[in-house]
């Protein structure tokens, strides 16, 4: 056998030289470059041009009558609208009724929100320790109430909180020394948005578990175990490894409660028959008064563009925690 027949000899693949007129690896012209940037918001704009429409007129009309003098005459066609300057937040906001509406309102939403993250972080936490088919159960049972219309749920929160054929009072006479036939849960505004503030948790506290279930997921087990061998208790280890692993989900979902919670208007509206008596009104339905029940359109506006504001308020909070967290990370 000669050498040649023992040696082999690793010749190196020849390079294909591109076709003519090929550009791989060239950088694409400038105008494809600014095409492509453009692709995104040209599939955004449909979306975009309903949000305009939808979202857009109407606050520019309600920008508008807050600064008018607009009532039932100008809405009819009888007189033409005239300015008003800033009379009309001069007027609100000199009046000690809406800065009680203001503190009703804010009490209100926080207590609800306060209530509806911490049930729904005890119920999400329950649900990693049961078994499969139990969470199953629950989760259909979340998405059922979730899903419920907010006029059905006020209704039947009105039929268990009926003063004469309600089945809470009747569940509560039945316990040792208890008597609640006949009792009023609204009889005083503080109990009776006691009642409404437990409806709005209600319907609130499915999407927060749902969504704190889904953020669980993504806690790394090993950093559990590992906080667990080097001594640390269920508190512990939900404080410092949990917790700060939720907290861009907790920090939205805190914002979507607050900006909801302020805006309630339905559950209370139905609640109090259409009528909600003074130590009852919030925000919401103090300005749907102020517009449709006195006609005074823009004080109305006026009460509800503060409202606006306010909101605007809790989502600037909420952008610089999230441009916080993600300078942390």
């Amino acid at each position: 056998m000669s050498a040649a027949d023992t040696t082999t000899a690793k010749v190196p693949p020849v390079r294909q030289s591109p076709p003519s007129g090929s550009t791989a690896g060239a950088p694409a012209p400038r105008g494809k470059s600014i095409g492509r940037a453009g692709v995104p918001w040209l599939l955004l704009a449909p979306c975009l041009l309903v949000l305009v429409l939808v979202l857009g007129y109407p606050l520019i009309r309600l920008v508008a009558l807050s600064f008018q003098n607009y009532g039932q005459p100008q809405l009819w066609g009888f007189e033409s609208a005239t300015s008003a300057g800033l009379d009309n937040f001069t007027r609100i906001l000199g009046d000690s009724e809406f800065w009680s509406v203001v503190l009703r309102t804010v009490i209100f939403a926080g207590g609800a929100v306060i209530v509806t993250m911490v049930l729904g972080m005890a119920i999400a936490l329950l649900l990693q320790r049961v078994s499969g088919w139990v969470k199953l159960l629950i989760n259909i049972v979340l998405v059922a109430s979730w899903g419920m219309p907010i006029i059905v749920a006020t209704a039947i929160f009105k039929w268990i909180f009926d003063t004469d054929y309600g089945v809470l009072n009747w569940l509560l006479s039945r316990l040792p020394g208890v008597d609640m036939i006949g009792h009023n849960w609204f009889a005083s505004g503080p109990q009776g948005l006691a009642v409404i503030m437990l409806l709005v948790v209600w319907g609130a506290v499915p999407f927060v578990v749902i969504t704190l279930s889904a953020g669980l997921t993504q806690v790394p087990k090993e950093l559990e175990e590992a906080a667990r061998l080097d001594g640390a208790g269920a508190w512990k280890v939900f404080r410092y490894v949990t917790l700060p692993i939720l907290k861009p989900i907790i920090v939205m979902l805190t914002t979507l409660s607050v900006i909801w919670d302020m805006g309630v208007f339905p559950q209370v509206y139905v609640m109090r028959n259409g009528h909600p008596e003074a130590e009852f009104q919030l925000l919401t339905t103090y300005s749907f008064d102020r517009a449709f029940v006195v006609n005074d359109y823009g004080t109305g506006s006026a009460i509800a563009l503060v409202t606006v504001l306010l909101l605007l308020g809790v989502v600037a909070v909420y952008m610089r925690q999230m441009l916080k967290i993600g300078d942390v990370e």
